[in-house]
């Protein structure tokens, strides 16, 4: 789920000698040398807290960054992580579409208030920590479109931001990959670990950047919040953190079968499953000629060998293998890094997730930027002016698939936290839609309040690029710079004392607890749409369900049939198979289950 292009990259210049004498620090890692911050403060770029993952590592629990001798200049961001380009919140390095990245990536940066080297906060006078965790279907993304100067500055607080492995790099489990190993380096959870040990530096590191490393808040959109969830139920990060914060996350995960098997195995894998990589690997380099030939191939390997073939491959190799829309890679539920149950059980369970206070959080109008992207909604004329084909289709399928997101990202989890755990569940929606209308294209009803609109109001910053130019205009600044400054606000707050309360400075609307009798979240939006306020409403999964069956807008089977196959596959513990063939009662038949959450309804 690729967010918006939501954050700017800091231009690497030539600092002048007295800044970096003021943003000398000497951590345990080893001293480092950094830059004025883009927006006030210091910025450390590109700190290596993992050696690369790459030939014998690639597939292994990372390892720490040694301590380095003498001073380390942390001047510009290194590489992102493998993926294919994308303007979307990824790397746009490249045209859209194209390998990026290397392995060579477990880096993070440090944002800090401009503490003078003499003068850094000691004690109880150590400031906030936020670990921000990017979005990006946990397939692309990079931490420098995530510039934490401006937060950092304005509401007195330590940021870091990761790098981690994506895609195949980082969620991949075979059995191959397992032998001689411990049940942790076992898990294919490979991306989790690498959060992990960025976990694990910062808590080693921070106080010498002025953070204190007993309060630290994760937060994260997207896959950034399905990564903090993950944290959240890992029984390795126990103690690790003391808030946690999930911007529209989410709560899948698979089993071992689902990660490994192939697609027509009995107990079938999913569609990027390890078997099926090697099975197209096999075929793409003409080991096998045919999907058979290939299995045989494997039938006759041992597992050693099986490892050495899947290392010996190329980056690009092994993304031409996964493909660059076969669906998220999943968390693994190994028994190990994340617990054999599925995570959004997990998550539902107070006694299964760590007691900490938790942020949980949609947009309005999440899965509109979807659909606004997707040619069977929009046509666009000349590549600039889009039209929506079916305007009843294209609001209604947002609403519901909305509807869902909010329901397994907020409510279920809210709803069974909350009564245990009273007065640390806090919820909101975000609602600013005060997009311009460009050439009488109508954005803010089009897009709205869209999935990663929220990132750029939480660090207080617009340069956003070419996307940004159209979102945010002279126009409507006055608005925004209002609701982000409550936003800032109300995370800082929640950050450094578990309740965003009125905010950091005291002057915001209260916002409450999740209440099962009360108020259930805050409605964040500009004064002029209502401001902050406090609102009463729930969503779930059986509501969802029971209003696509009864909706008379669906024109044939296919239509309601898809919407309900989004349901299951986004809230199968809700929502099972024999369910999903129940409520339909005959009706889809003819509409298998789908193995991957798609915008459109099939054509066959």
């Amino acid at each position: 789920m690729a967010a918006l292009a939501l954050a700017c990259a800091i231009p690497v210049e030539v600092e002048r000698p007295a800044t970096a004498r003021l943003s000398l620090r000497h951590p345990p890692a080893g001293s480092v040398v950094g830059m004025s911050g883009l927006h006030g403060g210091y910025a450390w770029l590109g700190i290596p807290y993992g050696l690369p993952p790459e030939g014998a590592l690639r597939w292994r629990a990372p390892r720490a960054f040694p301590a380095w001798s003498g001073t380390r200049d942390a001047l510009s961001f290194g590489s992102s992580c493998p993926q294919f380009a994308s303007p979307l919140g990824g790397d746009d390095s490249a045209p859209p579409g194209t390998l990026v990245g290397s392995e060579d990536c477990l880096l993070l940066n440090v944002y800090s208030p401009a503490f003078a080297t003499g003068e850094l906060p000691t004690g109880e006078r150590r400031r906030p920590v936020m670990l921000w965790i990017h979005g990006g279907g946990n397939t692309m993304g990079t931490s420098r479109f995530y510039d934490g100067s401006g937060l950092a500055t304005r509401e007195d607080v330590v940021v870091v931001t990761v790098n981690y492995r994506l895609g195949p790099l980082g969620w991949l489990r075979h059995a191959a990959l397992r032998e001689g190993r411990d049940p942790i380096e076992a898990s294919g959870n490979f991306g989790t670990l690498d959060l992990i040990l960025a976990l694990e530096w910062v808590r080693a590191n921070i106080a010498s950047f002025g953070g204190d490393p007993d309060n630290i808040t994760l937060f994260g959109e997207s896959a950034g919040g399905w990564n903090v969830l993950s944290l959240l139920a890992s029984p390795l990060t126990r103690g690790s953190f003391q808030r946690a914060i999930s911007q529209s996350g989410i709560t899948w995960s698979a089993t071992p079968a689902e990660a490994e098997h192939f697609a027509d195995a009995p107990e079938p894998g999913r569609p990027q499953s390890s078997g099926e990589i090697l099975l197209k690997l096999l075929q793409a380099d003409g080991t096998a000629a045919d999907r058979d030939a290939a299995k045989r191939v494997l039938a006759g390997w041992s597992g050693r060998e099986t490892a050495r073939y899947l290392r010996a491959k190329s980056v690009r190799e092994l993304y031409a293998a996964y493909g660059k829309f076969q669906g998220l890679p999943l968390v693994f539920r190994d028994g190990a890094v994340l617990p054999s149950a599925p995570l959004a059980q997990q998550l539902e369970d107070s006694g299964a997730v760590h007691s900490v206070p938790l942020m949980l959080g949609t947009n309005r109008n999440e899965e509109r930027i979807f659909l606004f992207l997707d040619p069977y909604y929009v046509r666009w004329w000349f590549w600039f002016y889009p039209q929506l084909r079916d305007p009843p289709r294209y609001y209604r399928n947002a609403i519901y698939m909305t509807r869902v997101w909010r329901a397994i990202a907020v409510d279920e989890m809210a709803r069974s936290l909350a009564p245990r755990r009273r007065g640390s569940v806090f919820a909101y929606r975000f609602d600013w839609d005060e997009e311009p209308r460009i050439w009488g294209v109508d954005l803010p009803e089009m897009i709205g309040a869209s999935h990663g609109l929220e990132i750029p109001f939480v660090f207080g910053h617009w340069d956003l690029g070419r996307e940004g130019t159209q979102l945010f205009t002279p126009e409507n600044s006055e608005g925004r710079e209002a609701l982000s400054a409550d936003m800032m606000s109300y995370w800082a707050e929640f950050a450094r004392n578990g309740d965003p309360g009125r905010g950091r400075d005291g002057r915001a609307v209260r916002w409450t607890a999740w209440d099962p009798e009360g108020d259930h979240f805050a409605v964040l939006n500009t004064p002029a749409d209502g401001g902050v306020t406090m609102a009463r409403s729930t969503e779930s999964i059986d509501a969802v369900v029971q209003d696509i069956l009864a909706d008379p807008s669906f024109e044939d089977a296919r239509e309601r049939c898809h919407a309900l196959n989004v349901v299951w596959r986004w809230a199968r513990l809700k929502f099972t198979a024999d369910a999903y063939r129940a409520v339909a009662d005959g009706l889809c038949a003819d509409f298998p289950l789908r193995p991957t959450v798609q915008t459109r309804p099939p054509s066959d």
